[in-house]
């Protein structure tokens, strides 16, 4: 031999791997929590909206200057587009949640 005991050479049979593990469910969201996760998408949706039509009708000249869009504009309407889709995938996964709370 090589040196190497006997015990060394032979596969363990109580790793983790070789156990059957139970059936993975993933994440599990409680019926309240996914109401809310929910709530907060259609709100997203409500809120951004809302901001960014009264971004396009700015007269304060924040969102425009002489006719062009400006930075504020620019950077404000990326916001809003990263949020508005934040809030679309946190309302995916509450409506995701209620269905499976449902049955």
């Amino acid at each position: 031999m090589d040196g190497m005991s006997d015990t060394a050479q032979q596969p363990r049979t109580d790793s983790p791997a070789e156990t059957p593990a139970a059936p993975r469910r993933g994440l599990v969201l409680s019926r309240k929590v996914s109401w809310f996760l929910a709530a907060f998408g259609v709100w997203s949706w409500i809120i951004w909206i809302t901001f960014e039509k009264n971004l396009v009708k700015d007269a304060s000249g924040l969102a425009f200057h002489h006719g062009r869009a400006t930075a504020y504009f620019y950077i404000h309407t990326a916001l809003a587009i990263v949020s508005f889709l934040l809030g679309t995938a946190i309302g995916i996964l509450g409506l995701r949640g209620i269905r499976r709370s449902r049955g």
